[in-house]
This record gives C-alpha cells, sequence and structure tokens, in this order.
C-alpha cells in the first residue's frame, strides 16, 4: 500500500498538536457537540454508519484494516493519524520531498481530520480524542468518497458497492496503492475479526461473503502506480515494491575492502532457514541513506511504518550483512521495519504488519522456510557466535511487536489450545495474548522510568513461583550473576508469543520451564493460561552425559575445510544443557557449513565457496534467542 506516502519524509510523519476548538477557513460556524463519550465503540460503529449510509460491514473493516479499531488513546500513529478510523492531522510545516530539501505544498490527503471536522461539524479535538466522534468523521468520509464518485450511498447499499470509496479512503499517491489498501479491507470483510481493543471493548464482525465491483478503481483519479517491471525486485505483485540496490563495491586497496554485502548462489551455497525482523531504530530516509553506503552493512529489504512501503536492496541469493553472526547471515533474509523498539505501536502500524507479513508470506513460499517461530524471527532471537559477543546483540524488534497479530496475519496463528493439560514433560507454546499483557517495561525515556503502558509480546520468567521473586539469570547479560531486569533491552528473562519450552515443573497456577539450564516459573493459571501443551519431540542429553554445550553457530568439523580455507572454531557459549533437563527440537535439518566470502568478487578458488560439513547440529528451543546442540551430544525423544 502506498497511502499517504508520496511526502512523508524521515520522521516528518508528525501530528500536529490540536489546541482550536473549530477548524481554519471553510468550516462550520460553530462546532458540533460530539457523539456522547459513554457510548461503546462498538455501537458508536453501527450508530455513525446508520447516520452517514455506510454499510457496517464496511466501516468495521475500514477500521480493523487502519487500526485493528485501538483509539491509541489520544496519541497519534507515525503518520499522524488518530483514532480508530486513523483521521490524519499532519504538520504541513514538517513535510519536504525525499530529498529533505523541498517543500511540500499540497497536504490534504494528510489531513483527513480537518475534513471530517467539515463534514461532521464536530470539534477537532474530538475527532482526535472521543471515539464515537473519530468514528463518526471515519464513515462521513467514507460517504463523502461515495458521493464524490458518483456512487449510491445508504446503510442498506450493499457493501460490494463501496469499493471505490474504501480504495480512496487510503489516501493513497496511486492506484496501486489505493486498490491494495481495497483489497485488505475486503479480505478482512471476508474472513470475519473479533478482538478486545486497547480500551478493553470486545467488538466482532461476522465474516461478510462479498465479490466488491472493483471496476470502480478505473473511477479513480489517480496514476497507476509503481510498476515491478525491474527483474531485480522480488516480492509479490501487489506491494509494488521499488529497487534500491546496497552497493557491492571497493572501499579500498585492500582485497578484503568492499562493502556492504557478499555475492553467492543461496540456496545452492546454503539454504535460506530464516527470515529476520528487525527495527531501524532511525526513520526511513535515513535507512535507505545508510544501506546505499559501501562502508555500512545492508540487509534485503526496507520497510516504511506509515504505509508498509517497502524497497528492495539485496537479491536474496546474496547474503546481506544485518544479523550479527555471519553463520546466520549466511541462511537468512532480513527485513528492516521503519521504528523504534522502546515505542512499539506508535511506529509498528498495522499498514506495516500487513505489508510485511505478505512479503514474509511470499517469500517463505519461494525458499520453503516454515512459517513458525523457529524461522520466522526476531533480530532479538539471534544468538552470539562466542561467549564475548552474547551481551552485545540486538534486542529488536522488541517487547512491543505483536507477533501473535503478525501470524495470524501470516496465516499460520500461535498455538492457543491445548488438547491435553501442561504437566512436567510437555512442550508448552506461548501465547500470552497482546493487548491485555500490558508487563512492566522500564527505560523507554530513560534508565529505570517506566515506559507507557502498552500491549507487550512476552511474559517474564522468575526464580520461583512467586510474583515477588527476582527475575531468572541470563550470564550472557548478567555475567556477575545477578536477575534480569524490566529495561527495555533486557531480555534475558522474557518468554516471548510463540516460542516453545518444556515444563520442569507445576505448583498450583505456576508452570516452571527449563530455560537457559535452569527452572524459570511464570503464572499460567488453568482458567486462563499464558502456555498451551502441544506435541512435539525435546532434545535430552545423551545417556552418562552431566551437561551439553550449546553453541551459536553450525560449522563444519576441521576436516571439512579443504587447503587454504581456515577453520572456523566452534566455541560452546556460556550456557549448558544439564542431565535431567529437556528442550524442545525446532529444527533437525540444520545445514552444517561455512560459505567463505572474505573478499570482493575475484576468481581465486577459495573465494566465495561454501564448505559442508558431516558434524550435525539441531536448532532447539532454549532461551530467548535460538541456539545449536551438535546430535552426538542429544538424544531426540518424543515430549511427555
Amino acid at each position: 500500500m502506498l497511502r499517504r506516502s508520496k511526502i512523508l519524509a524521515a520522521l516528518a510523519a508528525v501530528a500536529l498538536p490540536i489546541t482550536v476548538t473549530g477548524v481554519s477557513s471553510g468550516g462550520p460556524p460553530a462546532a458540533a457537540a460530539p457523539p456522547d463519550a459513554s457510548s461503546t465503540a462498538a455501537s458508536a460503529f453501527g450508530a455513525a454508519a446508520a447516520k452517514y449510509g455506510v454499510p457496517e460491514s464496511v466501516l468495521l473493516a475500514v477500521s480493523y484494516a487502519e487500526s485493528r479499531w485501538d483509539d491509541h488513546q489520544g496519541a497519534s500513529s507515525s503518520s499522524g493519524g488518530y483514532g480508530p478510523m486513523h483521521l490524519t492531522a499532519v504538520d504541513a510545516s514538517r513535510l519536504v520531498d525525499l530529498s529533505g530539501k523541498q517543500k511540500i505544498g499540497k497536504v490534504e490527503s494528510l489531513r483527513t481530520l480537518y475534513k471530517a471536522s467539515q463534514l461532521t461539524g464536530l470539534d477537532p479535538v474530538a475527532l482526535r480524542t472521543d471515539t464515537a466522534a473519530n468514528i463518526s468523521g471515519g464513515a462521513a468520509l467514507l460517504a463523502s468518497y461515495q458521493r464524490s464518485l458518483g456512487l449510491p450511498v445508504g446503510a442498506d447499499t450493499s457493501a460490494a458497492q463501496w469499493y471505490g470509496a474504501v480504495a480512496s479512503y487510503a489516501e493513497a499517491a496511486d492506484r496501486a496503492g489505493a486498490t491494495g489498501f481495497a483489497d485488505d479491507v475486503y479480505s478482512i470483510m471476508a474472513r470475519g475479526a473479533a478482538r478486545t481493543t486497547n480500551t478493553g471493548q470486545r467488538i466482532a464482525m461476522p465474516p461478510v461473503s462479498v465479490a466488491p465491483d472493483k471496476s470502480q478503481a478505473s473511477k479513480l483519479a489517480l496514476p497507476t502506480g509503481v510498476k515491478q517491471a525491474n527483474s531485480d525486485v522480488e516480492c509479490p505483485a501487489s506491494l509494488g515494491c521499488e529497487w534500491l540496490p546496497a552497493p557491492y563495491e571497493k572501499t579500498g586497496a585492500g582485497a578484503g575492502d568492499y562493502g556492504n554485502h557478499d555475492l553467492a548462489n543461496r540456496p545452492k551455497t546454503g539454504k535460506i532457514d530464516y527470515i529476520i525482523i528487525h527495527d531501524t531504530e532511525g526513520g526511513w530516509q535515513g535507512t535507505l541513506n545508510m544501506v546505499q553506503d559501501p562502508n555500512y552493512v545492508s540487509w534485503q529489504y526496507t520497510m516504511r511504518s506509515s504505509d508498509g512501503h517497502t524497497w528492495q536492496h539485496v537479491k536474496a541469493k546474496d547474503v546481506a550483512w544485518h544479523a550479527g553472526n555471519w553463520y546466520v547471515n549466511m541462511h537468512s533474509i532480513g527485513i528492516e521495519h521503519e521504528g523504534f523498539a522502546a515505542q512499539g505501536a506508535t511506529w509498528y502500524t498495522e499498514a506495516m504488519y500487513r505489508n510485511s507479513a505478505k512479503l514474509v508470506k511470499y517469500l517463505a513460499a519461494k525458499n520453503n522456510i516454515p512459517l513458525d517461530r523457529a524461522h520466522i524471527i526476531g533480530h532479538d532471537q539471534v544468538p552470539g557466535t562466542l561467549p564475548t559477543t552474547v551481551g552485545g546483540m540486538h534486542w529488536d524488534p522488541g517487547p512491543y511487536w505483536d507477533w501473535e497479530h503478525y501470524f495470524d496475519l501470516l496465516g499460520a496463528p500461535i498455538y492457543g489450545h491445548s488438547i491435553f493439560p501442561a504437566k512436567v514433560g510437555s512442550i508448552v507454546t506461548i501465547k500470552p495474548g497482546f493487548s491485555g499483557n500490558a508487563q512492566v517495561v522500564t527505560g523507554c525515556s530513560g534508565a529505570g522510568v517506566p515506559c507507557p503502558t502498552q500491549g507487550t509480546n512476552f511474559v517474564y520468567l522468575r526464580q520461583a513461583p512467586d510474583e515477588s521473586a527476582p527475575l531468572v539469570t541470563d550470564l550472557g547479560l548478567h555475567k556477575d550473576g545477578s536477575p534480569g531486569t524490566t529495561a527495555t533491552w533486557d531480555h534475558s528473562a522474557r518468554v516471548a508469543a510463540g516460542a516453545q519450552y518444556v515444563v520442569a515443573e507445576r505448583q498450583g497456577d505456576w508452570l516452571a520451564v527449563w530455560y537457559l539450564g535452569a527452572k524459570g516459573w511464570f503464572k499460567s493459571p488453568k482458567s486462563a493460561p499464558d502456555a498451551f501443551a502441544k506435541p512435539g519431540v525435546v532434545v535430552t542429553p545423551k545417556a552418562g552425559k552431566t551437561s551439553v554445550p550449546v553453541y551459536g553457530r553450525a560449522y563444519p568439523e576441521q576436516a571439512a575445510y579443504p587447503e587454504g580455507i581456515p577453520y572456523q572454531t566452534v566455541t560452546p557459549l556460556q550456557y549448558s544443557i544439564g542431565e535431567g533437563q529437556s528442550y524442545p527440537l525446532s529444527d533437525g535439518s540444520i545445514e552444517t557449513d561455512y560459505y567463505r566470502a572474505v573478499t570482493f568478487d575475484t576468481n581465486t578458488p577459495t573465494d566465495h565457496v561454501q564448505v559442508l560439513g558431516k558434524d550435525r547440529y539441531y536448532q532447539i528451543w532454549f532461551g530467548h534467542r535460538m541456539f545449536y546442540v551438535r546430535a552426538a551430544d542429544v538424544d531426540i525423544k518424543p515430549a511427555f
């Protein structure tokens, strides 16, 4: 989707503070009173649909596509949108073009809040902060778009006849973006949806079987949009990706002075096993500048927060430098999402989630990557390569990335029911919910300062079945053995949605799981569990072994290296699997290899070569990150 995209610059989509009680020239002489604030969001959709002549299913689906019915409590999204209808009020003085120099004059599509104010007579402040008013404003906009296309308005009109108005609501720069948004809305309508909003209100939209009149797109006065004629772009056609290549070039006199990725021929030079979800920790324009710097690192794709617009930089067959672990780089594709891990939902917009899921589904199907949390992973799951590098590994996309919603969009929902009770020896999948799971996190705006309350994707692990017990210890992050903390960066004591663990003990409502070689406790009452038992297989130390080392990479044994290619050591990390412990097997087909690529592309036989080994490894769920164990060290057994 290219909604509101053409003139958004890095960090420029900042909402204009609304302090006025009326509207600018062209508005009504006096603001009307907002709808009753005590009305629920669910009833507000019905009331607004009836008042403005919009089918309620259309209104609900548009709102779900924009915000999943959340109101963000009066705050704006990164693209300046307010409330469940994402009415925009972007500060025009902050908008620049893509060069960062020329000011843009036409900003109507980024200030729909004021258009809604003119249509409804409601005060802009109410449209921003009052849920019912915001929904009324969105309904009025839809009706306005419908009339502008010469189409009938009325709550009893067929939802199929609103395709053009829905596409217009996207406020896209081109027809491809507009119709992409409309297609998303109608797919939501067909599936139906139900969830509890951030304010605790339950909204349900039953599935509606509808075949929208897509010919209405021809009525939109928009250019056709981005064409993916460039063969370098590897994206689903509906995404409208752009090719913005990362440079592969010399940066100095030495053979090793080059950047910012390596040429390869994957999967022949190494399987692609993972798609890694990153966030940029910066605005999209600055991120695009960095990926074009041969002295910097690289990744395959960048995705903009405001609308999910996507650029590709490195071909999937080549190896980008993004994971901080060469073995994982060899076997992964990296997607950078504009945003800041400590700000979460402010940047992780619904448009970005939806487009990211489209891209990941496409890449996973093309490269035979399983759609599960062991292969679609966060940067925060990538292990360190040596004990000395574990503490410096990244923690994005952080505690506020909604993995459960993301996997719903991928069509591979995270396991959320049990066919048998969780007991000692069971594999359990973590699924704590998101909106209603507001764990305490600190450090978003200063060390120790509590972060604003919002949904989180994890539950904490404690050293005992007691809310006051200290958090578990991660020796990789806390070398002195001190407990984990609630700091944004500190995932040492967190088990995130979709991760799997083996139950070590149960006491009442509390479960203990094996985690980093010890027990970690979390509350999971049978009446409202955060973990669900499922079948599977586990790894345990081979008989006679009191402990088994774990690794951050799966390089070949020394005998596998041909002459001229130095042996790459595989060093055990500071963790181990103790006797009597077990951990879920997440991948039993790990490729034991090393892709030699340390110089600029030359004809030297030992450059750009895959070394394959015979020593087998398994990928396991062990802590917050993924880890590897040697097959020779463990036995595989079915879980209880």
